[in-house]
């Protein structure tokens, strides 16, 4: 099985993936952060290099998605090729970063490599506010995400909305994390295990 756990910035995805794999004993895939030749040129000239480097990231990806299916083991990953392309990409082209030849031609491209794999086989999309965003953000204390914009943020939960509920095509568990501290919390965690369990194997009422 292809697990996958969706979510804006600072929702907690990295945290359940972990989780997750320990008490299914299923492998963890995590975002790979590999080198992009291309960054350090983006940082320099953002309009410039947004083509390239959002074609290497989805390379990467699809790379990702290949080897998963492939697996004779359940994989549960940590961000899919599905948000790198309906979330990140796109608010780059919304952004005016990305103009519209190259955006569609990113589009063409990535519709070409969904004819070769399938989508996973439950999506869990954490939704998160942004207060509560932010206060994850603030507490792991990632120099690089301090300076990270409200607005950022809020367009990034408004484009994961609008892929979940428009674009997706796959089985999607919605979890609301505001109030839950699956970390530390085990209830909060059993919850979510319980509700995972009844969409996958039908085992327990869905509460």
């Amino acid at each position: 099985m292809h697990i996958v756990i969706a979510g804006n910035i600072g929702s907690g995805k990295t945290t359940l993936t972990t989780l997750l794999a320990k008490h299914y004993g299923w492998v963890p895939k995590f975002e790979a952060v590999d080198y992009n030749p291309y960054l350090e040129d983006y940082y320099q000239d953002i309009p410039r290099w947004s083509f390239a480097l959002e074609v290497y990231f989805l390379k990467q990806r699809f790379k990702d998605i290949l080897d998963i299916g492939q697996s004779e083991v359940t994989v549960i990953q940590d961000r899919s090729i599905f948000e790198g392309v309906y979330v990140f990409t796109v608010n780059n082209h919304l952004m005016g970063n990305l103009d519209d030849r190259d955006f569609q031609c990113y589009m063409d491209l990535f519709e070409s490599m969904m004819t070769v794999v399938k989508v996973p086989d439950l999506m869990i999309y954490l939704r998160a506010s942004i207060p509560h965003l932010v206060e994850n953000i603030q507490k792991r204390g990632r120099e690089y995400e301090q300076q990270m914009q409200l607005d950022y943020l809020k367009n990034l939960n408004r484009l994961y909305d609008e892929f979940i509920y428009h674009h997706y095509q796959g089985k999607v568990l919605t979890v609301d994390v505001d109030e839950l501290d699956f970390l530390n919390r085990k209830a909060d965690l059993a919850k979510i295990i319980n509700r995972i369990d009844t969409s996958l194997f039908g085992l327990f009422p869905d509460v």
